[in-house]
């Protein structure tokens, strides 16, 4: 048995994944900004759930939920980065406003979480760091340039880490799942840009429009995605990317390709540039 503490547990992949991770019999930190909702949506979780109030972007909740958690627990194993906001817009089209408000959420928040909870991973020598991050932090599109670099730097720092904490005996892992069927492209969760600029109808503009009609019918399936994060959490050596669903390795599979293409087309430049 191991403790799980999951931030953004109130829907989506907070949620499933507090779900998931009760039902393979494991004790659960579950915090959210309103945490007593999740309590309502796990009435016979009884006293494997612990619910705490907490909010990425304020270091003194992140604390205090931390707090709670060792004190009820003894020790946190399994720390899950999952909180999050969206951005669709093209680059041009957001504001400074949205951009600093979804860094604030998407990095800074994980990386303050990191921070008060690494040093009791650091101490117990085990642990596993789980990132959510996402299709468009290893291959982006239009309308998702702002979001994306957020998830981008989750990866940078996110694959540092993992190099970091081996030694400790401290697993890392990110977490790249694509379109899923979660309430993440609801207006609460999806910030669009206040200016719309029409020559970027053909690009963001279109993406916003597609993302308007998957909305609830996105191709994947959060509980399965769930699960294979609390089985990959079980396993010995645990994998540093986890990419989730079909569309994800399709993107991934492309990019690749274009990179490889791309870096063979033009690696004559990049051996011109050492010195003879």
């Amino acid at each position: 048995m191991s403790v799980w503490f999951i931030t953004g547990s109130s829907r989506g992949f907070g949620l499933e994944i507090t779900r998931a991770a009760l039902a393979a019999g494991h004790q659960v930190v579950a915090t959210a900004r309103t945490a007593d909702t999740v309590r309502k949506q796990l009435p016979d979780a009884g006293d494997t759930l612990l619910t705490v109030p907490l909010d990425v972007t304020d270091p003194q909740s992140i604390q205090t939920a931390v707090d709670t958690a060792v004190e009820r627990f003894g020790r946190i194993d399994v720390l899950v980065n999952n909180a999050g906001t969206g951005l669709l817009a093209a680059v041009e089209e957001s504001d400074d406003a949205a951009v600093r408000a979804v860094y604030e959420t998407n990095v800074f928040g994980p990386l303050a979480v990191q921070r008060a909870v690494l040093p009791l991973l650091r101490h117990q020598r085990c642990g596993h760091v789980i990132n959510i991050s996402s299709i468009v932090g290893f291959a982006t599109a239009p309308g998702w340039g702002i979001y994306a670099s957020t998830k981008f730097a989750v990866e940078g720092f996110t694959e540092t880490l993992r190099t970091e904490l081996a030694p400790l005996g401290v697993h890392v892992t990110l977490v790249e799942p694509g379109f899923f069927r979660t309430d993440f492209l609801d207006p609460a969760s999806l910030q669009s840009g206040n200016d719309v600029i029409d020559d970027y109808a053909p690009t963001a503009g279109a993406m916003r429009h597609a993302a308007a009609g998957l909305n609830h019918a996105q191709p994947g399936d959060p509980a399965k995605a769930a699960r294979a994060i609390v089985d990959i959490a079980a396993t010995p050596e645990p994998p540093l990317r986890l990419p989730l669903g079909a569309d994800t390795l399709a993107a991934f599979d492309a990019k690749l390709d274009s990179f490889r293409k791309e870096l063979d087309d033009w690696r004559h430049i990049a051996l011109s540039t050492d010195h003879d």
